[in-house]
Protein backbone atom coordinates (compact mmCIF):
# COMPACT_ATOMS: atom_id res chain seq x y z
CA UNK A 1 0.00 0.00 0.00
CA UNK A 2 1.36 3.25 -0.88
CA UNK A 3 -0.01 7.28 -0.28
CA UNK A 4 -0.14 9.37 -2.74
CA UNK A 5 1.75 12.75 -2.53
CA UNK A 6 1.41 15.60 -5.31
CA UNK A 7 -0.30 12.67 -7.97
CA UNK A 8 3.02 10.05 -7.68
CA UNK A 9 4.51 7.81 -5.21
CA UNK A 10 6.16 9.43 -1.96
CA UNK A 11 10.29 9.70 -2.03
CA UNK A 12 10.46 7.53 0.49
CA UNK A 13 9.03 4.77 -1.20
CA UNK A 14 10.75 5.52 -4.58
CA UNK A 15 14.07 5.71 -2.81
CA UNK A 16 13.56 2.33 -1.32
CA UNK A 17 13.21 0.83 -4.40
CA UNK A 18 16.19 2.42 -6.03
CA UNK A 19 18.19 1.16 -3.26
CA UNK A 20 16.66 -2.66 -2.89
CA UNK A 21 16.94 -2.32 -6.69
CA UNK A 22 21.12 -2.38 -6.76
CA UNK A 23 23.29 -4.94 -7.49
CA UNK A 24 25.73 -6.28 -4.53
CA UNK A 25 27.75 -7.48 -6.99
CA UNK A 26 29.67 -7.65 -9.88
CA UNK A 27 28.41 -11.62 -10.67
CA UNK A 28 24.52 -10.34 -9.43
CA UNK A 29 22.42 -9.04 -12.33
CA UNK A 30 21.14 -6.27 -12.69
CA UNK A 31 17.40 -5.70 -10.29
CA UNK A 32 18.06 -9.79 -9.20
CA UNK A 33 16.51 -8.46 -5.83
CA UNK A 34 13.19 -7.52 -7.62
CA UNK A 35 12.71 -9.48 -10.61
CA UNK A 36 10.02 -12.37 -11.01
CA UNK A 37 8.39 -10.75 -8.01
CA UNK A 38 4.18 -10.80 -8.02
CA UNK A 39 2.39 -7.64 -6.48
CA UNK A 40 -0.68 -6.07 -5.99
CA UNK A 41 -1.48 -2.35 -5.65
CA UNK A 42 -3.44 -0.47 -3.20
CA UNK A 43 -3.11 3.38 -2.18
CA UNK A 44 -4.92 5.25 0.21
CA UNK A 45 -5.34 9.55 0.69
CA UNK A 46 -7.21 12.08 2.12
CA UNK A 47 -7.99 12.84 -1.64
CA UNK A 48 -11.32 12.12 -3.20
CA UNK A 49 -9.64 9.82 -6.05
CA UNK A 50 -7.68 7.74 -3.22
CA UNK A 51 -4.18 7.76 -4.54
CA UNK A 52 -5.22 6.52 -8.01
CA UNK A 53 -2.52 8.66 -9.69
CA UNK A 54 0.25 7.18 -7.49
CA UNK A 55 -0.76 3.86 -8.58
CA UNK A 56 -0.47 4.50 -12.27
CA UNK A 57 3.50 5.41 -11.62
CA UNK A 58 4.00 3.37 -9.10
CA UNK A 59 2.93 0.08 -11.58
CA UNK A 60 5.03 1.82 -14.26
CA UNK A 61 7.53 1.62 -11.74
CA UNK A 62 7.61 -2.05 -10.58
CA UNK A 63 6.90 -3.36 -13.89
CA UNK A 64 9.97 -1.68 -15.44
CA UNK A 65 11.90 -3.68 -12.70
CA UNK A 66 10.57 -6.71 -14.10
CA UNK A 67 7.76 -7.00 -10.96
CA UNK A 68 4.31 -8.80 -11.98
CA UNK A 69 1.93 -6.28 -11.09
CA UNK A 70 -1.86 -7.72 -11.21
CA UNK A 71 -4.25 -5.79 -13.21
CA UNK A 72 -6.83 -5.39 -10.02
CA UNK A 73 -5.96 -2.54 -7.43
CA UNK A 74 -7.55 -0.32 -4.67
CA UNK A 75 -7.79 3.52 -4.11
CA UNK A 76 -9.45 3.93 -0.63
CA UNK A 77 -10.75 7.97 -0.98
CA UNK A 78 -10.84 10.07 1.73
CA UNK A 79 -8.62 7.79 3.92
CA UNK A 80 -8.99 9.69 7.30
CA UNK A 81 -12.42 8.46 7.51
CA UNK A 82 -12.08 5.19 5.96
CA UNK A 83 -11.23 3.81 9.28
CA UNK A 84 -12.12 2.93 13.32
CA UNK A 85 -10.09 3.51 16.00
CA UNK A 86 -8.95 0.13 15.93
CA UNK A 87 -7.58 0.30 12.13
CA UNK A 88 -10.80 -1.64 10.46
CA UNK A 89 -12.24 -0.51 7.41
CA UNK A 90 -15.59 1.55 8.18
CA UNK A 91 -17.27 0.32 4.85
CA UNK A 92 -17.62 -3.55 4.52
CA UNK A 93 -17.93 -3.08 0.53
CA UNK A 94 -14.16 -1.85 0.28
CA UNK A 95 -13.65 -4.32 3.07
CA UNK A 96 -14.84 -7.17 1.04
CA UNK A 97 -12.17 -5.84 -2.45
CA UNK A 98 -9.29 -5.46 -0.22
CA UNK A 99 -9.87 -8.97 0.96
CA UNK A 100 -10.74 -9.81 -2.80
CA UNK A 101 -7.49 -8.56 -3.95
CA UNK A 102 -5.35 -10.28 -1.70
CA UNK A 103 -6.96 -13.57 -2.49
CA UNK A 104 -6.30 -13.09 -5.88
CA UNK A 105 -3.16 -12.03 -4.81
CA UNK A 106 -2.74 -15.65 -3.09
CA UNK A 107 -4.45 -17.64 -5.99
CA UNK A 108 -2.07 -16.40 -8.50
CA UNK A 109 1.09 -17.25 -6.01
CA UNK A 110 -0.20 -20.48 -5.81
CA UNK A 111 0.12 -21.64 -9.17
CA UNK A 112 3.59 -21.59 -8.52
CA UNK A 113 3.50 -24.03 -6.28
CA UNK A 114 2.32 -26.19 -8.06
Amino acid sequence: ASPEYNSSVTAALKNAIDWVSRVESDDEPPLSALGGKTAVLCAASPGALGGLRGLVHLRAILGNLGITVLPDQIAVPKAHEAFAEDGSLTDPKLDARIRGLGRSLATHLGKFLS
